[in-house]
């Protein structure tokens, strides 16, 4: 079998007992006594922990029924933003109909909070949220391939969504549900960061990644640049990028487009490049891609990377050819 990949095809290195813990906790959702969880994985920014959630909808794709959700920066003050996009699989191919009879007695509590119905004269009282919040998710549950619920960027979470998540995961009835949830430790801060650790504590795995060793760091550069690339010019790309798994994979894309060949005298040339790959030199990197796919980039940043072609086509103003070139060129572009 052969190892699993990042988003760059690069290989996931040193994550082995990360990804071997969520296999054996997806296997877990099967056989006789099927069972679920919660799997946390935190750490600093560019560590890894949106490929190792890629990697766990990977391994239920097929299998299982996996909703995701993302935080936002400028959407952490929206209550249950969230658990909406959670939800939004189940709600969407649904009438307004349905949708009632789904929620049952719970209709006018959390309706509202999922935005499927208008506002009470008074604000739900939230554990009568979070209570039907976890009746909503049984009953869809029991109807479902097995459920894995994927929450990345924890750490930008609106705190409603993340009290239901810190209350949803110490359930103990129902069918199994496997959450997994990825979070900066250094961006949780205040009663964000109080509900993150209460999150952990019911965590059946929490994982904080570390940098990756130089030695793993020179088998990316070889695997990008080939096995001629040499040992001073490797450690140079792990002093520049400080084993940041993110910062590597680009320092050695922007090497590669570069055609800097890969060994020690080439090593000056790296911190140059290794700034080229933060901040504007990004945006830079993605201004000469073209407008159109600048503006289809910008209404994926909006919606977030799952969203469909056909939204992006909406949103962006564009037609259907135009997108699919601005998403290729953005995949060929890393």
């Amino acid at each position: 079998m052969s190892p699993p990949t990042g988003p760059a095809g690069l290989p996931l290195l040193e994550r082995e007992p990360e990804i071997a813990a969520a296999a054996h906790a997806v296997e877990g959702l099967f056989g006789d006594t099927p069972s679920g969880g919660l799997l946390v994985y935190r750490g600093a920014a560019g560590l890894g922990k949106t490929a190792l959630l890629a990697e766990v909808r990977r391994m239920g794709a097929g299998r299982c029924t996996v909703w995701s959700a993302r935080g936002g920066e400028t959407v952490t003050s929206v209550p249950f933003h969230v658990v909406r996009q959670l939800l939004q699989p189940a709600l969407t191919t649904r009438t307004p109909a349905e949708v009632r009879e789904l929620l049952g007695d719970g209709y006018d509590i959390v309706g509202p909070a999922l935005g499927v119905a208008p506002p009470g004269a008074r604000p739900a009282d939230p554990q009568g949220v979070r209570d039907g919040l976890e009746t909503l998710f049984r009953r869809l549950a029991e109807t479902l391939p097995p459920l894995i619920v994927v929450v990345d960027d924890a750490h930008w979470s609106d705190l409603e969504s993340l009290a239901w998540l810190a209350s949803f995961a110490r359930r103990t009835a129902g069918p199994p549900i496997l959450v997994v949830v990825a979070y900066r430790s250094e961006d949780a801060i205040g009663e964000c960061a109080h509900l993150l650790r209460a999150l952990g504590e019911s965590a059946r795995l929490l994982v904080t990644l570390k940098a990756l060793t130089s030695e793993a760091t020179a088998k990316l550069a070889r695997a990008t640049l080939g096995e001629h690339a040499d040992d001073p010019f490797c450690r140079e790309v792990w002093e520049v990028t400080g084993g940041n798994a993110y910062e590597t994979v680009e320092l050695l894309a922007k090497a590669r487009d570069e055609a800097l060949d890969p060994v020690g005298g080439s090593a000056d040339a790296l911190s140059a490049l290794g700034a080229m790959t933060r901040g504007t030199g990004l945006i830079a990197r993605l201004e000469e891609l073209g407008t159109t796919t600048t503006r289809f980039a910008w209404a994926a940043a909006i919606l977030g990377t799952d969203i469909s072609l056909e939204l992006v086509v909406s949103l962006a103003g564009m037609g259907p050819t135009e997108a699919a070139d601005s998403a290729e060129r953005l995949r060929m572009a890393r």
